[in-house]
């Protein structure tokens, strides 16, 4: 790797780090709690106004989730196998099916039991589609109040206010792809009638 290639990939780190934050919903405070990094250390390097190190980056990427290869871009080494290592977020399991934190994202999710109050709604920037494993996923998604079961997919714009939960009384599991605004999965199969 010659000057100017590690000059680039250095440069797109902050921005990786900081989309990468974002998608999984974490604020700078609360990444900084979790690393031991300092607030403005975290700002500076998603700036790009601090150089990348490892000492920075490996609690990062330990934070994450996510293999230091993800965070500085590294060319892939040829093995297209996904190594699906799972996380807790929020109570759920998120089991990533897709390496990097580029484009489209997929996560088959496991969430446990949340009981019958409606979801609170968020919103961000991007494009979600659901698949329904097993179990039952409720989803508040602006006016609407749908539950979806296994076979039933949903797909939306994530800035309209959304949110899930789980009505049932076991873990439902899903298939979940997210992707830029623009980025539609456009669904083939009907879902089943019941």
């Amino acid at each position: 790797m010659d000057d100017n290639e590690l000059d680039s990939v250095l440069t797109g780190v902050g921005a990786r780090l900081k989309d990468l934050r974002r998608r999984q919903g974490t604020t700078l405070t609360e990444l900084a709690e979790t690393t031991g990094i300092s607030l403005s250390t975290l700002s500076r390097l998603e700036s790009g106004k601090r150089k990348p190190t490892l000492e920075l980056l490996l609690p990062i990427a330990a934070a994450h989730r996510v293999q230091l290869d993800d965070l500085v871009g590294a060319p892939t080494t040829g093995d297209p196998r996904v190594h699906m290592r799972p996380f807790q977020r929020h109570g759920q399991t998120f089991i990533p099916l897709t390496q990097g934190f580029a484009g489209l994202q997929a996560y088959k999710q496991i969430r446990p039991p949340d009981g019958p109050d409606k979801p609170a709604q968020r919103t961000h920037e991007g494009y979600e589609w659901l698949y329904i494993l097993s179990g039952k996923l409720r989803l508040a998604l602006g006016s609407h109040d749908l539950t979806l079961g296994p076979g039933e997919a949903a797909e939306f714009d994530t800035r309209v206010p959304h949110g899930f939960s789980n009505p049932g009384t076991e873990p439902v599991e899903f298939l979940a792809i997210f992707g830029p605004q623009g980025e539609k999965i456009h669904v083939k199969a009907r879902p089943k009638t019941t």
